[in-house]
């Protein structure tokens, strides 16, 4: 339960005894944030007091009589206002007019409450003011978040970035000065480690920008019929080079024909995540076995590999942002840790499900259910 502060300020002490009256036993429920509030009451029955309770424990709501033996409560208002105190202020009054709830709106309170007025009018005000301070608390705390977040991903990208940019500087710097002499085939090494590693830190741009439209809802969807084994098929030409350089076989197992209605690039982009994941970290003489299967109002895709594996815990962080496999057998091998989490988002599209079994140099088996995607009417005015 959340206790809120209430000050109440004015010079008719039964007034001031009412309001604690009502609202010391009062509680309520704000619904949109499960959250049961209750109020603690103090009590000041002029300005010199209320600017002392102020001090001394800064309230969270001020119900302010506009008229008090020492001070107008709009005086006390622009002080409030002056000095920035986050305090949420009803103004009450037993001369009320527009010109007064004109003049204290415009100095900051949230909302005028005339006298004489019902304890379930009083209650009715202090459920609007404490649902507006929720949403104001929350409101901070979210764009704190976002700051956070947004440091975090600046962070990562400015780290993942940072490698391979001295990695190429420096080579480049050797090619510049000539340190090897004057034979070019003494930097074709060179010159090859510095093109993989643009062509990585351009996979990562790519991968950005599909995260970003995936997570920004600005991605075109085109939902058309898809024959998932033939996606497969052409998913595992693009990763044959690579294979054959380590001897490793790419197997299909499926049959002809496997239609599903989907977004053909997002069906690509999942078939090319797990063949390039399952080559690339696979051993040499190993091999992939990709496997289509139609299942009800879906496909099922397993990708199995005899690759170097992964632990339990590498397993729990493996769909995450920026993750990769860090190991002393995957020290060599460059990704942008970017490609399963654009999956896993992915098959929200698709009411999917990923499953992932790995055992350390033995291999990895990822299993992934995709559902048919039913488009919806568009709505005709």
């Amino acid at each position: 339960m959340e206790t809120l502060k209430v000050l109440v300020v004015d010079d008719e002490l039964g007034m001031r005894l009412g309001v604690e009256r009502t609202l010391s036993r009062y509680s309520f429920e704000v619904s949109d944030f499960d959250e049961e509030v209750s109020f603690a009451i103090r009590k000041a029955g002029d300005g010199k007091e209320a600017f002392a309770a102020i001090e001394e424990d800064l309230p969270d709501i001020l119900i302010l009589d506009h008229k008090l033996p020492d001070i107008q409560g709009l005086d006390i208002l622009v002080e409030i206002a002056k000095r920035k105190l986050q305090i949420l202020t009803i103004m009450v009054t037993a001369y009320a007019s527009l010109e007064v709830a004109v003049s204290a709106t415009k100095s900051g309170a949230f909302d005028f409450l005339a006298k004489p007025f019902t304890p379930d009018e009083l209650r009715s005000i202090i459920q609007k003011a404490a649902r507006h301070i929720f949403l104001h608390r929350r409101a901070i705390q979210l764009e704190a978040e976002k700051r956070q977040v947004r440091f975090q991903f600046i962070s990562v990208l400015a780290h993942e970035l940072k490698s391979p940019l001295a990695a190429v500087e420096g080579y480049l710097r050797i090619v510049d000065k000539q340190m090897l002499g004057n034979s070019i085939e003494k930097y074709e090494a060179m010159i090859s480690r510095s093109l993989a590693r643009l062509d990585g830190m351009r996979k990562m741009i790519f991968d950005l920008l599909d995260l970003t439209r995936i997570e920004s809802g600005q991605k075109n969807r085109e939902l058309t019929k898809v024959n998932i084994t033939e996606a497969a098929q052409n998913s595992i030409d693009g990763v044959l080079p690579d294979a054959t350089q380590r001897n490793i076989t790419v197997s299909l197992n499926a049959p002809k024909e496997v239609f599903m209605k989907a977004d053909p690039g997002e069906i690509e982009i999942i078939l090319n995540n797990f063949l390039t994941n399952a080559v690339k970290y696979n051993r040499d003489d190993g091999s992939v076995e990709l496997a289509i299967e139609a299942i009800d109002s879906g496909v099922k895709i397993t990708c199995a590999d005899t690759g170097i594996g992964m632990s339990d815990e590498e397993q729990q962080r493996l769909f995450g942002e920026f993750v990769r496999i860090k190991n002393e057998k995957t020290r060599t091998i460059l990704g942008s840790g970017l490609g399963l989490s654009i999956v896993k988002k992915l098959l929200a599209f698709y009411n999917g499900t990923v499953a992932v079994k790995s055992e350390p140099d033995v291999g990895t088996t990822f299993t992934v259910t995709l559902k048919e995607v039913v488009p919806q009417e568009k709505k005709t005015n």
